[in-house]
C-alpha cells in the first residue's frame, strides 16, 4: 500500500487539528467540512478500505465507533443527532484510500441519498 495523506498526519508529518489520539486511532478536523462538525477518524494501521478489514482491525474499528460517540458529545452534537459514514471505494466517493469514519453534524444533514430520477 502507498503511503496515504492519513498516515501522514498519524504520525504527525503532516500538520492537522487533531481532536483526539491514541494508540489505535486518530481523529481530525476535515480540511474541506461539508458540516459545522466534520471529524474525520482513521485507525493509526492503514488499512485501504473496509473491505480490507481482517479479524486484527476489529478493536481500532470498534475504538473509531466510541471516539465518534464521544467527540460527538464534546462538540454539543450529540442530543440533536450526528451522521456517521464509512465510503468504500469508487462509486461510494473514497477519495484517500485509508479507511475513515467521517463525523458530521451541527445541522439538518436531510435524506442519506438523493431520491432516484
Amino acid at each position: 500500500m502507498t503511503d496515504t495523506i492519513f498516515a501522514q498526519i498519524v504520525r504527525g508529518e503532516i500538520p492537522a487539528d487533531l481532536v483526539y489520539q491514541d494508540e489505535l486511532v486518530t481523529a481530525f478536523r476535515d480540511v474541506q467540512p461539508q458540516a459545522p462538525t466534520h471529524i474525520l477518524i482513521v485507525p493509526n494501521k492503514p488499512v485501504p478500505t473496509v473491505a480490507d478489514v481482517t479479524d486484527v482491525d476489529e478493536p481500532a474499528l470498534g475504538r473509531m465507533i466510541r471516539v465518534a460517540a464521544r467527540l460527538a458529545e464534546e462538540e454539543g452534537i450529540d442530543e440533536a443527532g450526528y451522521r456517521l459514514i464509512l465510503n468504500c471505494r469508487a462509486h461510494a466517493g473514497q477519495e484517500v484510500f485509508h479507511v475513515h469514519l467521517h463525523l458530521l453534524g451541527g445541522r439538518p444533514l436531510g435524506r442519506m441519498l438523493a431520491d432516484p430520477e
